[in-house]
């Protein structure tokens, strides 16, 4: 079965969706979105890296990724303003992978498959990839789900608790450290970013709790995978963008759906 490559292409997509559905609904509450698009730039680095060293390029985008999101908490806490900071490094990353690159011989051709993804040519290692990757993921969210819910709505509240709000949010930076290293493959770095948003904005215009919202969220994810692999495979568009572009009209159908609702 797993020899079709359209059949790799959908349970990659779904896969990456167990991750991203609740991993965005967080991003989506705290407001994180810039976050994870400069995590994502930053990993071009390490594909750049990576290339260089005849490694993996999943290693590369993780340590690099990894590296992001450890610095950024670090400065963050140090009293660090947040957007000049993502903006710094995540720009910064962003061209010296592009210059790395083009140092690499043979890269300049690879490099688009990284930037928008190449989900159609996933293989069966890159599958066990994105599955264990994304099932560790959601596992880490499911055991820290009360914690993180806390401080995310209130970080008096989560001290009161005796939780560690620091720690949380550490958290979940290394788990988006992890799905961008994840998701690399299947939307490129360019695109990771919203598919974490539009499936968690769009459910939540639906959602009447929090774990409603996670769930509804890796759903639509799923099926923006399946659909935008199917306007692929009918229009001969990109993969990876036809799956945001799918992403995008779910949500757009949402926002309807949720105006019929009202009274």
């Amino acid at each position: 079965m797993l020899d079709d490559f359209l059949i790799r292409a959908a349970l990659a997509g779904v896969g990456l969706s167990l991750a991203t559905g609740p991993l965005g609904s967080f991003v989506v509450w705290r407001r994180m979105a810039y976050f994870g698009d400069a995590t994502a730039h930053a990993a071009i680095l390490g594909v750049a890296l990576a290339l260089a060293a005849d490694l993996p390029v999943t290693f590369g985008t993780l340590v690099v990724a990894l590296a992001m999101a450890l610095t950024v908490s670090v400065l963050a806490a140090r009293g660090w303003a947040m957007d000049t900071t993502l903006g710094v490094l995540a720009h910064s990353a962003l061209a010296f992978g592009l210059v790395a690159v083009s140092f690499v011989p043979g890269a300049r051709t690879d490099l688009s498959a990284y930037l928008f993804g190449d989900i159609l040519a996933v293989s069966r290692a890159d599958l066990v990839f994105i599955w264990v990757g994304a099932v560790l993921v959601a596992g880490l969210l499911a055991w820290r789900w009360q914690a993180l819910l806390t401080s995310t709505l209130n970080e008096d509240l989560a001290h009161a608790s005796g939780l560690n709000p620091a720690r949380e949010r550490l958290v979940l930076t290394l788990a988006l450290a992890v799905v961008v290293a994840v998701a690399i493959k299947v939307v490129g770095a360019l695109l990771i970013a919203a598919l974490l948003i539009i499936p968690a904005a769009a459910a939540r215009g639906l959602a009447r709790t929090p774990e409603s919202m996670a769930m509804m969220a890796t759903v639509i994810g799923a099926a923006a995978s399946i659909g935008g692999l199917q306007l692929s495979l009918w229009q001969d568009t990109p993969a990876g963008p036809s799956i945001i572009a799918a992403a995008a009209i779910l949500f757009t159908l949402s926002v309807l759906f949720g105006r019929m609702r009202r009274p």
